[in-house]
């Protein structure tokens, strides 16, 4: 190692080894950030006595104090779950440099763990305000103690919470690489030592990856490299909720750039593959209580409307005639009844995917043209699972993963 103590790090902080390194990347989460620091070091204390621990805060240039919230916070040593530690956990917060984003505060904790030649590894988002200490047990035993390499978190949500994942990146990730992972992009996963070294290896981050196409990107690596995959149960997931009309665009096009990316990337792995199956999963799935979300969906549907009115000559390079005949019809629907087929935004889906790999438009230009249809889906899919349950809510997202391996063939068929 040329370099292992990164900068922000001084000896006398921390043993340059570790067993374990958890990480938590933030950006203005002072709030929440002690809550998740304290359940961390508990679970640590709780189900890891015996190993060295490091918890790394990845930080993006906080401008409430974040770092400082993470320093300052006290964790109970008094507890019984933490008297007995053979080790103590060391905390330490750093900046992270490059590509402002999520992807290069994961960039530097990848660094740390290699670094410190970490066994097993974890992240958790700094917003999390349902983290248990079980959670760590959770996203580490399969790595230290079963010999998975990557380990993708499964959650109680709400019917309205991650729109991107219901409507995108699940039923895609699955129909294409025949995986099951429920939450390809769900903020916290584990990884092995091995598998910190081999992100840290590939030449992405000076692209979306290092902003918020990281949680994609690991996950379908670890799925395409043929790492060995499971998941884990961990519950709720409530943690800052996000207006999909109005807070999710940037992330949208990063994400979804990163999906169509990684699809052209793998296509040797994908080509073949024609069902999906499950993957192991860990933990016990219990009955959990979530925070409703709320949408705008009249915002949602007047996005979609004035992208009718406005990108029909940008559609017409991607999708075919009738299917812009179709959302013109969608469009002159009343709210009441508004309606997006699952079948028809499957179609749209491949097409784009499609659309990239030939190279129709630029890259910036297709995806954001994608974004009026996503919230066109979205809007309806709210509208269909209104007056149903969370699971009967599921159930309905499962139909679309149907679809979307229904349809695969045409995918492959054009390539």
């Amino acid at each position: 190692m040329n370099d292992p103590v990164p900068e922000g790090i001084r000896p006398k902080d921390v043993e340059l080894s570790a067993d374990i390194v958890v990480g938590i990347p933030s950006y203005n989460n002072s709030r929440t950030i002690s809550h998740v620091v304290k359940a961390v070091d508990a679970g640590l204390g709780k189900y890891f006595p015996g190993d060295k621990a490091v918890i790394i805060n990845s930080d993006g240039g906080s401008k409430d104090n974040t770092p400082e919230a993470v320093i300052n916070t006290r964790v109970d040593h008094k507890a019984i779950f933490l008297t007995h530690r053979l080790y103590p956990v060391n905390r330490i917060t750093t900046p992270y440099h490059g590509i402002p984003g999520k992807g290069s505060a994961f960039r530097t904790i990848f660094q740390m763990a290699v670094d410190l030649g970490a066994k097993a590894c974890c992240v958790v988002d700094a917003d999390l305000r349902s983290i248990t200490p079980e959670w760590i047990e959770l996203l580490l035993a399969p790595i230290l103690q079963e010999g998975f390499d990557f380990v993708a978190p499964l959650y109680t949500r709400h019917k309205y919470d991650g729109t991107i994942t219901n409507s995108i990146i699940y039923p895609v990730t699955r129909s294409l690489y025949g995986k099951r992972i429920r939450q390809p992009i769900g903020g916290e996963f584990g990884f092995s030592g091995r598998m910190a070294g081999y992100y840290l290896s590939q030449d992405v981050w000076d692209s979306d990856v290092a902003r918020f196409g990281i949680d994609i990107w690991m996950t379908t690596e670890a799925i395409a490299g043929n790492f060995n995959i499971c998941q884990s149960y961990l519950g709720a997931k409530i943690h800052d909720p996000k207006d999909p009309g109005a807070d999710l665009k940037d992330m949208f096009v990063q994400v979804a750039g990163s999906l169509l990316t990684l699809t052209e990337k793998h296509y040797k792995e994908w080509k073949d593959v024609t069902l999906s199956k499950d993957v192991q999963t860990f933990g016990f799935k219990y009955s959990a209580g979530v925070v409703p979300v709320k949408l705008n969906i009249e915002r949602m549907i007047s996005a979609f409307r004035i992208g009718v009115n406005n990108l029909k000559d940008v559609w017409a390079r991607v999708i075919p005639g009738d299917t812009i005949l179709s959302l013109e019809e969608i469009s002159r629907r009343e709210s009441n009844d508004f309606r997006f087929p699952k079948e028809l935004w499957v179609s749209i889906i491949y097409e784009y995917i499609l659309a990239f790999h030939h190279k129709r438009l630029s890259d910036d230009h297709l995806l954001k043209s994608l974004l009026p249809l996503y919230f066109g889906r979205t809007a309806s899919f709210s509208l269909e699972v209104e007056n149903l349950s969370d699971d009967e809510a599921e159930d309905e997202v499962e139909r679309v993963c149907a679809e979307f391996e229904n349809q695969k063939g045409y995918l492959q068929k054009n390539w």
